[in-house]
């Protein structure tokens, strides 16, 4: 019966894969925009799967293992060949070597992810996920197709394609919104949560990229605040400690 309740949850997650790969074949055939929101509706199939697994009790290691697998296809080598189609490979050689930096770090963090994984639901994840930096990019392209009928700005495209990729790999912690979002101590996160997709249903291809690039960078800003905040700490800590031993010094010698 458990066997049986697993398709359900793995439905999902096959769903994503067969998301990747026709994002893929819609890459080959000159199908920007169509290649874009099948990443994209690969992300949403990924949002459930997990949580669908949890509800019917049958998360496993296999489970964990197959949506890898799928996140590694959808929001690594589609995204990546996605890039490389419509932008980068007027570049040249630079363009693969680009393209190719990004599914070797989604690669990385994925495999990352699953020495790490376990059943429980997690509260904050280590480097910037995979379906986050993908949706980052693909969210841009929507955006510029929506604004200016094609992609703009590819310097800023290329620092984002390497920013993320080096994001994923990093220890930046990333947090992820907790299940019971109408707790007191939840409240302003539901708030966002609540108004992101009002305006997500609004306007979605100009709402998605200004959203997901703030969260980006607003927890990686809230990093470095404490990292600058811990190493200020150290270095209070260790004058004090110095400031001790001289103390001890000057009485020893009177």
């Amino acid at each position: 019966m458990r066997n049986y309740r697993t398709l359900f949850p793995n439905s999902f997650t096959m769903g994503n894969m067969l998301c990747g790969f026709l994002s893929v074949v819609s890459s080959l055939e000159g199908q920007a925009l169509t290649a874009a929101w099948l990443i994209v509706l690969g992300a949403f199939l990924d949002s459930l799967d997990g949580k669908v697994a949890r509800l019917s009790k049958v998360s496993s290691r296999f489970g964990v293992e197959l949506d890898s697998f799928a996140d590694f296809m959808t929001f690594g080598v589609a995204t990546a060949v996605l890039l490389y189609a419509f932008e980068f490979k007027e570049i040249g050689r630079w363009g693969w070597i680009i393209s190719g930096v990004f599914v070797m770090c989604s690669g990385y963090r994925l495999a990352r992810y699953n020495m790490l994984a376990s059943h429980e639901e997690k509260k904050k994840f280590y480097g910037l996920p995979v379906p986050v930096a993908s949706m980052l990019l693909v969210s841009y392209l929507i955006f510029c197709y929506e604004v200016w009928g094609q992609i703009e700005y590819r310097q800023y495209l290329i620092a984002m394609v390497v920013g993320s990729s080096a994001l994923m790999v990093s220890g930046v912690t990333y947090e992820i919104f907790p299940g019971n979002l109408i707790s007191r101590e939840n409240r302003v996160k539901f708030l966002l949560l609540l108004a992101f997709l009002i305006a997500l249903i609004i306007k979605p291809r100009l709402v998605m990229f200004p959203a997901i690039l703030g969260y980006v960078l607003l927890c990686l800003v809230r990093e470095l605040i404490e990292m600058l905040t811990n190493g200020k700490r150290r270095s209070r800590n260790m004058n004090n400690h110095m400031d001790d031993l001289d103390y001890v010094e000057s009485d020893g010698t009177n």
